[in-house]
This record gives C-alpha cells, sequence and structure tokens, in this order.
C-alpha cells in the first residue's frame, strides 16, 4: 500500500511537472519535426494574399484596433468581460471591417470571445473576422537607460512573442500585469489570425543609443530572416526577434503566418532637409527593407506605420521651406540638403521616394495640396513589401493638439460627422497611395489616456474615474461612452424639460440658475424675463479661495465674492469662458513656449481684476512655417463656446456643442478641465500655481455661482453656493455608436 501510495505521489508530481513545464514555461518536444509547415497567408512586392479553397486570392486588410480601457478601469485591468467582446466584434463586422489589431496579450476572455464568435459565424457559412495580434514593448524599458540588445529589452521581447503564439494556439497559462488578470488559454484561435505586428512606437532616442553603442552588431543571419549590408544594429535586432518567433511557431506548431515590424514617422526610413532634421531632433531611421527572408519563409512581410495627417507633418514643410527673421536663407527648397543631423545615420533622402512631379507627389484625386497622401506615397514607393498603415485616424474630443494644415483633419476638436469624414479621407489617401490595407485607430473610447498638452493639468493616477473633454487622446473612438446608466443626466438641446425645481441653485425677479453634474461636464440652465438671441449673460464662478477677483474690467462687472471664471453668452458667435490671469494654467505651464518668458519672473497679483480667454497649446513646429523663430508654439482658445445641439438623438447632433438657447433661457455644459479641475471625481481643483511653482490639486466641496443679464456696473451680482461631493471610483456609463461609425458603414457597404 505504502509503495502504491509513493508511486501515485510521483505520478502525481510529474504530471503537475509536466503540465507546468508545456504550459507555464513553453518546454515542448518536437515529436514530428518533418511534418509539412503550412501557411495561409502570403505576400508579394505590394499585395496581401489569403488561401481560399486552395487557391491564394488579394485580401485588403481593413482593420480597426482594438484596446483594453473601459471606464472606470485602467487598461492593465483586463476589465472588459466576454459578452462585450462578442457585442462589438458583432458592431466591428457589421461596418464593414474584417480584421481587428490588438497591441499585446489580453485575458482569456478575449480569446474565447474571439474564439466562440468565428466559430458561429463559420457554422453559418460566413466570414470569421481576422485578428493582427502585437508583441508589447514596455514603456519604461524603452524610456530608460537601457539599449535593444539589454535583456530587459531583447530577451523579454523574444520570450512574450513565444508567450503570444501559446496563446493563440491555446496552449499557455499566464499571469497579466500587475497581477489583475490572468489565463488558461485553451481555444485555439491561431486558424483566423493572419499575422503579427512586432513592437511598438520606437523612440527615436533608443535607436540611436543602440546603434551608437553597438556598432558591431548590424548583422544577423537566421533561418528565416536575415539583414543586409546596410542594415543598422537596431534592425539586426528587429531580425532576429522576427526570426525567433518564426522559427517558434514553424517547429513547435507547423505553422507560418504575416510578419511586420511596427514603425512611425519618428523613426521613419527617410533623411529629410536638415532644418527639418534639427528641429524635430530626428535622429534614427528604421528602415525595414534591410530585412529580408530566405526561402524557408513560406509566408511574407509587411511594412507597418502609424501615420496620422496632422503630427509630424514633414512633407508640409518639405513643400513650404521657411527662411528666418534676418532674411538669411535657411533652406529655401530647390536642391533640399538631405544631409542628416549629428548622429543621424543608414536613411533614404526623401526625394528618392518621390515620383519627381510636385502635381503629382503632392495632390490628391480632388486635387487638393494634400501632404498626408505625399507622405503615403512616399512610403510605398520606398518599399518592395506591402504596407499597411495600421494605425490612422482622429479625435472627437473637444481638445485639439495638433492641426492639419492642408486638409483640417485635426488632432481633437472634431465633430463626430468631422470624424467619420476624416476617416473615409484618410482611408481614400491610404488606398490611393498603394496600400495593401488599413486600421482604424481605434475602437473605443479611452477614459485613461493622457495627451502632451493637458496631461500636466490633470491628475494621471485617477483619469479613468472621468471623462475628460478636453484630453483628445480620450476620444479616438467609433464607439464612445456618454456618462449615465442608460442616459445622460442633461442634454443641452434646448428642451429644459430635464431640469427640475430642485436643481436650481439661486433664483430672484429677472430669473433662476440651475445646476447639475456627471462624469463629463457641469451643466447650467439660466432662464428669466431676456432674450438670449440678443441680451448677454454672465456667469461667475468662484471655485478657488487662494485667488479670484471681485472685478473683472473686461466686462466691466462686479461680484459678491472674488471669482475665478466667467462664463459669457454673447449670442451665438462671440460666448465663451474667461479665467482670472492669475489663475489661468497656459501662462503658468507654457509661457517659455509662447511668450519666451518666465511666468514666475512677473507674477500677475493674486486679486488682478484682468481675465484672459482661455487657451490651449497646439502646435510646437510653428517656426517652421512661419519663420518666426522667436515663439516656439501655438496655441488657440479652447474657451471659446460653441453653439448648437448636443443630444446625439437630434438630426441637427453636434457633438462638439457648449451651449443653446431654449426661448426664455440658455442650456450650457462645460467640461470639467476648463474650469481647472483636474479630478472631479474627488472634486480636486488646481491650487494657486505661484505657491506650488506648477499644478498642485486641492479639495473643493462647493462652488459659489451667479448670473446677470446685460449687467450694468452699480451693483455686484450675487452668488449662492452649490455643492459638490464626487462620486469617487463609482462612475457610470452607458455605449453609443458614434455618427462617424454609421458614416464609416455606409462607406464600406458602398465599396
Amino acid at each position: 500500500m505504502k509503495k502504491f501510495i509513493a508511486a501515485a505521489c510521483v505520478v502525481v508530481v510529474l504530471f503537475f511537472m509536466g503540465y507546468y513545464a508545456y504550459y507555464h514555461m513553453g518546454i515542448y518536444i518536437d515529436l514530428d519535426p518533418d511534418a509539412p509547415v503550412t501557411t495561409f497567408m502570403k505576400t508579394d512586392e505590394d499585395t496581401i494574399y489569403m488561401e481560399r479553397d486552395g487557391n491564394y486570392e488579394a485580401f485588403e486588410i481593413r482593420g480597426v484596433n482594438m484596446g483594453v480601457g473601459i471606464p472606470g478601469e485602467w487598461a492593465t485591468d483586463y476589465a472588459i468581460d466576454k459578452e462585450t467582446y462578442l457585442r462589438w466584434f458583432q458592431y466591428i463586422q457589421d461596418m464593414g471591417a474584417n480584421t481587428i489589431r490588438v497591441y499585446t496579450i489580453l485575458h482569456d476572455d478575449f480569446y474565447n470571445a474571439f474564439y466562440e464568435y468565428n466559430t458561429a459565424r463559420e457554422a453559418a457559412g460566413e466570414e470569421p473576422l481576422w485578428l493582427i495580434h502585437g508583441v508589447w514593448v514596455n514603456d519604461y524599458v524603452q524610456n530608460s537607460h537601457r539599449d535593444a540588445y539589454d535583456d530587459e529589452f531583447l530577451q523579454t521581447f523574444i520570450n512574450d512573442c513565444k508567450t503570444v503564439v501559446d496563446i493563440l494556439h491555446g496552449e499557455k497559462n499566464f499571469s497579466l500585469g500587475r497581477g489583475l488578470g490572468s489565463g488558461s488559454y485553451r481555444k485555439d484561435v491561431s486558424q483566423w489570425v493572419i499575422g503579427y505586428i512586432l513592437g511598438v512606437e520606437w523612440e527615436d532616442v533608443t535607436v540611436a543609443y543602440t546603434n551608437e553603442k553597438y556598432p558591431e552588431r548590424n548583422s544577423y543571419t537566421g533561418t528565416y530572416m536575415y539583414t543586409t549590408e546596410d542594415a543598422t544594429p537596431f534592425e539586426a535586432m528587429l531580425a532576429q526577434v522576427g526570426d525567433s518567433i518564426i522559427e517558434y511557431e514553424t517547429t513547435r506548431y507547423k505553422e507560418q503566418r504575416l510578419i511586420a515590424f511596427s514603425n512611425w514617422p519618428t523613426t521613419d526610413p527617410f533623411l529629410y532637409p536638415e532644418v527639418i532634421t534639427n528641429f524635430f531632433l530626428k535622429c534614427a531611421q528604421v528602415d525595414v527593407e534591410h530585412i529580408k527572408t530566405t526561402d524557408a519563409f513560406l509566408s511574407g512581410q509587411f511594412a507597418s506605420y502609424h501615420v496620422y495627417p496632422y503630427y509630424p507633418d514633414y512633407m508640409n514643410y518639405v513643400l513650404n521651406p521657411v527662411e528666418i527673421v534676418s532674411e538669411t536663407p535657411l533652406w529655401t527648397g530647390g536642391g533640399n540638403d538631405p544631409s542628416p543631423a549629428a548622429g543621424t545615420a543608414g536613411g533614404t533622402p526623401y526625394e528618392e521616394a518621390m515620383t519627381g512631379d510636385v502635381a503629382e507627389d503632392y495632390y490628391d484625386r480632388d486635387g487638393r495640396e494634400n501632404t498626408y497622401y505625399a507622405y503615403l506615397k512616399m512610403l510605398n514607393n520606398h518599399h518592395t513589401i506591402p504596407v499597411v498603415i495600421s494605425e490612422y485616424g482622429v479625435s472627437t474630443g473637444r481638445g485639439m493638439a495638433q492641426r492639419d494644415i492642408n486638409t483640417g483633419r485635426n488632432q481633437g476638436h472634431m465633430t463626430e460627422q468631422e470624424q467619420g469624414q476624416a476617416i473615409i479621407d484618410c482611408y481614400e489617401d491610404i488606398m490611393d497611395a498603394g496600400s495593401a490595407g488599413s486600421c482604424v485607430f481605434t475602437w473605443q473610447d479611452e477614459w485613461f489616456k493622457r495627451t502632451w498638452n493637458t496631461m500636466a493639468n490633470v491628475d494621471l493616477d485617477n483619469t479613468p474615474y472621468w471623462s475628460d473633454y478636453q484630453t483628445n487622446e480620450q476620444y479616438f473612438g467609433l464607439l464612445t461612452f456618454d456618462p449615465g446608466e442608460k442616459e445622460s443626466v442633461c442634454y443641452v438641446d434646448g428642451d429644459p424639460s430635464e431640469w427640475k425645481e430642485e436643481d436650481i441653485v439661486l433664483s430672484d425677479s429677472s430669473g433662476s440658475l440651475s445646476m447639475k453634474y456627471d462624469e463629463k461636464f457641469l451643466y447650467f440652465y439660466v432662464e428669466g424675463d431676456f432674450d438670449p438671441e440678443s441680451d448677454i449673460l454672465y456667469i461667475p464662478i468662484d471655485t478657488t479661495q487662494k485667488t479670484g477677483s471681485t472685478y473683472c474690467e473686461n466686462y466691466d462687472i462686479s461680484f459678491e465674492r472674488a471669482c475665478d471664471f466667467v462664463i459669457c453668452i454673447d449670442g451665438r458667435e462671440n460666448s465663451r469662458v474667461v479665467v482670472q490671469e492669475r489663475y489661468e494654467v497656459l501662462r503658468a505651464m507654457f509661457m517659455h513656449e509662447t511668450d519666451d518668458m518666465d511666468a514666475y519672473l512677473n507674477v500677475p497679483d493674486a486679486d488682478t481684476p484682468v481675465f484672459q480667454n482661455i487657451d490651449l497649446m497646439l502646435q510646437t513646429a510653428t517656426p517652421l512655417l512661419t519663420g518666426n523663430w522667436e515663439a516656439s508654439a501655438e496655441t488657440y482658445e479652447t474657451g471659446a463656446l460653441r453653439y448648437g445641439n448636443a443630444n446625439p438623438e437630434a438630426d441637427s447632433f453636434d457633438s462638439l456643442a457648449d451651449y443653446m438657447f431654449t426661448g426664455n433661457g440658455v442650456e450650457i455644459r462645460i467640461p470639467w478641465q476648463l474650469l481647472n479641475f483636474g479630478n472631479p471625481s474627488e472634486m480636486m481643483i488646481h491650487d494657486d500655481y505661484y505657491e506650488n511653482y506648477g499644478v498642485e490639486l486641492i479639495p473643493i466641496d462647493e462652488m459659489y455661482v451667479g448670473f446677470a443679464v446685460n449687467k450694468d456696473t452699480d451693483s455686484r451680482i450675487a452668488m449662492e453656493s452649490f455643492a459638490l461631493e464626487g462620486w469617487g471610483k463609482t462612475v457610470t456609463y452607458h455605449e453609443r455608436l458614434k455618427e462617424s461609425y454609421y458614416m464609416l458603414k455606409d462607406y464600406w457597404a458602398g465599396l
């Protein structure tokens, strides 16, 4: 009996050791090394092909990128459930897309849903949804002292490639992220995976550092991939990673699929005129033309790029060269000096990828000057493998971070209808340029995201818990999340029926002011004996006791309390929010860029009566367009308010509308950040910048508001308290497909 128990224990231990070795460590024995290797994807110099019924047919990747964020959750929480994925897959395929792209390993709910969805599709005789899977490189590794050959970079990259392969074949146990998600990956979805995009948007300094540190490691020869004599050490590293993932999947699973390496304009393969190179600090190139494949690789390689219309629009500066203020030519165009800045190596002069005909280079099918199209043509002309634009899109956020000067496809401040048209226009440019496919960025809005021109203004540890309409990066989705479980607490649409008596904050003989709020906006409703079309309405707001003025010299009006903001509704074309100069965040954080001055050397008085328009940082490449080298940035007035109907159910829906008249009143919605809230979920606002040398947050539990119409200067505007409680980490939201979704659906259906 004892021998039996001992033997049983040994068997159990061996079983668990084998189980762990196979599913956790990826250890396996190739029991059939001579088995044939298969692939259902191939490429030639410009086209991707898919095997269908024994024949290879041209396949256009018509994809959508999918993130992992939902309101109230970080991406690393992996909080999207199986039912949500199943619903989203159906929406995406109904829209006309045939592919989704994910960036990294997800929770097993994603793969289980993908398996279930495609199995049902094929059982019904319908086309499945295809998948391009990414392999992520940690941001903290890239933005550190590590080079690309450091074990934490290279070996982790290779290990993650193998993990992705095992997961897609349903042969892996894995724990994700911070331990909040884990998975037993048992569904083999590999039959629907068309390829991999390895890596991320490379940090140019990491590429340059690697190339400088290891000049001797500029070649790699593997079974499936090798480098040419022109390769850089960073490109040799990529070839090694690509060869490793192909070898692993070929040996263990006897399958191969498409391979691409992520890239973007910052590390594109081109050399630009010196002024552009120096201004954008373009110090590195990555060129996959230096990575070739052997006959043992049966599938194919494509070039993957993230390309947006607005930044960095190198070709706009090529087309419009400038001279410095002194009249001394800095770069006059014509011959175009392609010499790189110090540290740049291995690039191709951009002219070699141009056709040589300006009209053909820079003008699209509609005859528009279109440098986005020109850049896409350059990429396709340069490469001898298919090009896929794996990210493109525009944002419906209220805030804007860059402007596309040629076609108006901006990074933010676009309506949902404008987003839809911009995506369609980008898609046409991509395909007209000869690309083999594309992926829209992105499927869903993500509240946790941040943007360079607003990230200093908010609490980055709590971004998932409110919808920051001023941060454009949160609104690239075709599907959005509006506050409220089924509908929002208020819609600015000219219908005041949702406003109740309990919403009134103050009233007098002239009218009343009501307020409410949710995870995205503060709402105001003023009604009374006035004509909103012709009369001027003032709403003073006091949030912080640190600063503020009882007088606004801009409008020559006075208040009972020292106020920080004034909302001025002056017809349909001249309304705005203004801020007391001491409380102007742009001045405190970006005055060096906007005025070449130190904001902290000449500080406004705490009670200054000067109120400023609220501006937001925009372009950073202004000198290259204007020749004015004294200012390095451009701003725009984000405090300007827009008239329109903000109800998604309205035929005249304008997603950027801030206010609308109701007959004898006006409804207004103001995004939290516009009033210097850095974390409204906990009612945290900006402290005095000049006491803290920047943005620090303090809590408040009330704000004071008032209103007046055509105010004379003889009396002060009365003000009352409005309580603020916040909502913590408990958010409410409901899904809504944007107008852009339906526009893209109709467009793709017509192709």
